[in-house]
């Protein structure tokens, strides 16, 4: 495993992330013992940070994670959970809105608990507010991770799927250690903000690392997901016309793959981590399986010259606006 450090942890942490969005039950069905075996599985080959959140699957994941984490030392592993977006919400459960952002003080404190209890933990260390509530005061939401932090109930305060702008605004009233933006091959738009932020001695979680699976090498034709799978409206290039332009990326994936002897689920993997302005990149598991195929990227590097091949691929055909997954994702608000 290769570690990056992190300032305001002021610890070594794995540039792989345990990505549990699929742990919610959202992708399809799950095994939950499976789930749990890849989370020890990803700790067993070095990962030591997993990010969940009460989106998914509605406190499930987070439930999941908790019998996980269980079995494993606590005091090594670093939890990264979120807030303000989600069934759990207090303006969702009071009007019975399947989702709410609800970035409110009140709601902020009533998340925390209710993750805490999920998880099976009494600490969080990275606590992220889900996505902007516009129709918050950002000041009243980072006035509660304050209060959070000085309870000793978070150690570490995040923003995800933020603004440059947002970000300082949110600065000016709480610390800000770490923020979480859609990145990939096929999702570049926050490039600058991940640099940014770098340079601004803030660490950097992306999401979305492998494109939802389309850069793993497991799709060659375009898929039919259930109609709850958040693939079908999160991830524009799961259709056409965008798919196949996908896939002219992924045969040069695979061409490095079958050079180097390696799934080409490790090529993308690679091109992620090994770039200094990503701290940690979430990728989703659910089986054994998946994991240590994962972790196994971090036996190889690329070479600059085959990220040279993979970035020519993306600047030849990677050209929709589509860059931005949350362009298209439904705002459910109440």
């Amino acid at each position: 495993m290769r570690y990056k450090h992190f300032n305001s942890a002021n610890a070594d942490i794995s540039a792989l992330c345990i990505g549990t969005w699929p742990m919610g039950n959202t992708y399809g069905e799950i095994s939950v013992d499976d789930c749990i075996d890849a989370v020890h599985a990803m700790v067993d080959n070095g990962v030591n940070i997993l990010d969940t959140a009460p989106d998914y699957g509605a406190g499930y994941s987070e439930q999941v994670v908790g019998r996980a984490l269980k079995e494993l030392d606590r005091s090594k592993i670093y939890v990264a959970t979120k807030v303000g977006a989600a069934r759990t919400t207090l303006k969702a459960v009071r009007t019975e809105a399947f989702y709410a952002r609800d970035g409110r003080y009140e709601n902020v404190l009533y998340e925390c608990e209710q993750s805490l209890r999920r998880l099976g933990t009494d600490y969080i260390d990275f606590y992220f507010v889900h996505w902007p509530d516009l129709d918050t005061p950002f000041s009243e939401t980072m006035e509660a991770m304050k209060t959070l932090k000085k309870q000793g109930k978070i150690r570490f305060v995040g923003l995800s799927n933020f603004q440059k702008n947002q970000i300082i605004e949110c600065q000016r009233v709480c610390q800000v250690d770490a923020i979480q933006p859609p990145y990939s091959m096929v999702v570049r738009r926050d490039e600058e903000l991940l640099k940014w932020a770098v340079g601004s001695r803030l660490n950097t979680f992306t999401y979305g690392s492998i494109g939802g699976g389309i850069l793993s090498g497991a799709f060659r034709t375009e898929p039919s997901f259930e109609q709850r799978d958040p693939r079908n409206y999160f991830y524009p290039f799961f259709k056409e016309p965008h798919f196949s332009k996908v896939m002219k990326v992924v045969d040069v994936l695979d061409s490095i793959a079958a050079e180097v002897g390696k799934p080409t689920v490790q090529v993308a993997i690679n091109w992620q981590t090994q770039k200094d302005y990503i701290s940690t990149a979430m990728v989703g598991v659910r089986t054994r399986k998946e994991a240590e195929m994962n972790c196994g990227a971090f036996e190889w590097m690329l070479t600059d010259e085959q990220i040279k091949l993979i970035d020519d691929a993306i600047a030849e055909n990677i050209d929709f606006d589509g860059s931005d997954p949350r362009i298209n994702m439904p705002r459910r608000n109440p």
